[in-house]
């Protein structure tokens, strides 16, 4: 019997919530039957405008093997807006497993489906979501989070890994790489979700002795912040402002500079420099620890964020270069490529950002 998969659209939906998942699992053949659902089984406007058909109300689902629950851009709204949420819970109640993408996982959490459960969201609203849902345990950082039957997804485009998860596991990893390849997407990409978010702002606080130190950390990264220099330069003790920082920004002052070297060395690499010179430039120092940090925070190495994330304006400047110029071999997806296994088997565990405990 084939594997019945229910995609839940609503008006404002995000348009690649809903289409991602639907071209991994009919990519995926004759296993699956798919089918949007909406709330009154009329057809849906998603966030970009474009409307989409149903094929029945939400109501009239019996019985679903996986459940999809796509997010929208205003959060707020789909919150607010109780149909929806309580259809979600009405439909998990008939279905084998659930899988959010992206902000659907607050709808999850409205309808009490992540009580007690590991998550995960678009980076954006990842914050928020730990703030609304005490109960559910957010792993910012993570592509995809299983719990149990529960699955949940990063932003957008993390809809096709969490799809491909699922697939992997009804049908197994060779037809879960060769909807992979079809597609011209990693079975599971390199890094955390991390790697895409925008630079922090400096935190908000006034604090007279805390503010110019932020300000002088932004205005020159590399320069010499190290907790005595700095104490040093607020004239109190290196106790007392370490006190100060969590205070007033939540971190350490020492994490607060690294946050900022950070990113400064990733406005760097985006603009062109090599890696030695992104390291030096920020204040990191040397290649070695620039990669360092990058694993730890962003689940890559420079190199490959910079193969990723580059300007495309660098490079030839007559057309024929650009992004693809800027990029090795080894990180230009190509037919041939694709026909490499190698190339398609996910990174090393060490640069993984998937939670699939159970």
């Amino acid at each position: 019997m084939a594997h019945s998969v229910v995609v839940f659209a609503f008006d404002g939906v995000r348009l690649m919530d809903v289409s991602a998942p639907l071209e991994v699992f009919t990519t995926a053949g004759n296993g699956y039957t798919v089918r949007v659902c909406t709330p009154d089984g009329h057809g849906v406007t998603t966030s970009t405008g474009l409307r989409i058909g149903a094929d029945l109300a939400a109501g009239d689902v019996g019985r679903a093997d996986t459940l999809v629950v796509p997010g929208a851009v205003d959060v707020g709204a789909l919150l607010r807006t109780p149909g929806p949420v309580g259809q979600v819970a009405a439909l998990a109640a008939v279905s084998g497993r659930v899988a959010a993408v992206c902000t659907g996982a607050f709808a999850l959490a409205a309808a009490g489906l992540l009580q007690g459960r590991r998550a995960t969201t678009h980076w954006e609203h990842a914050a928020e979501l730990a703030r609304r849902f005490p109960e559910v345990a957010v792993t910012p950082d993570a592509i995809y989070v299983q719990d149990g039957p529960v699955f949940t997804s990063a932003g957008v485009t993390a809809g096709i890994d969490v799809c491909l998860a699922m697939v992997e596991q009804d049908r197994g990893p060779e037809e879960a790489r060769r909807v992979a390849r079809d597609l011209v997407v990693f079975l599971q990409r390199p890094g955390g979700q991390s790697q895409f978010s925008a630079a922090s702002r400096t935190p908000p606080t006034r604090h007279p002795l805390v503010r110019p130190l932020l300000d002088a950390v932004a205005a020159d990264p590399a320069a010499d912040h190290s907790l005595r220099a700095m104490a040093r330069s607020a004239g109190v003790s290196t106790r007392h402002l370490t006190r100060l920082f969590r205070e007033q920004t939540g971190t350490s002052p020492a994490g607060f500079v690294e946050s900022v070297r950070l990113e400064a060395a990733r406005i760097l690499l985006e603009a062109g420099a090599g890696v030695t010179a992104a390291a030096a430039r920020s204040g990191i120092g040397s290649d070695e620890s620039l990669r360092r940090a990058f694993a730890r925070h962003f689940g890559v190495t420079p190199s490959a964020y910079a193969a990723r994330f580059r300007s495309t304006a660098v490079g030839d400047s007559s057309g024929s270069g650009g992004y693809a110029s800027t990029l090795t071999s080894s990180s230009v997806i190509t037919p041939s490529t694709m026909r490499n296994e190698r190339n398609w088997n996910g990174p090393a565990s060490s640069l993984s950002a998937v939670d699939t405990r159970t």
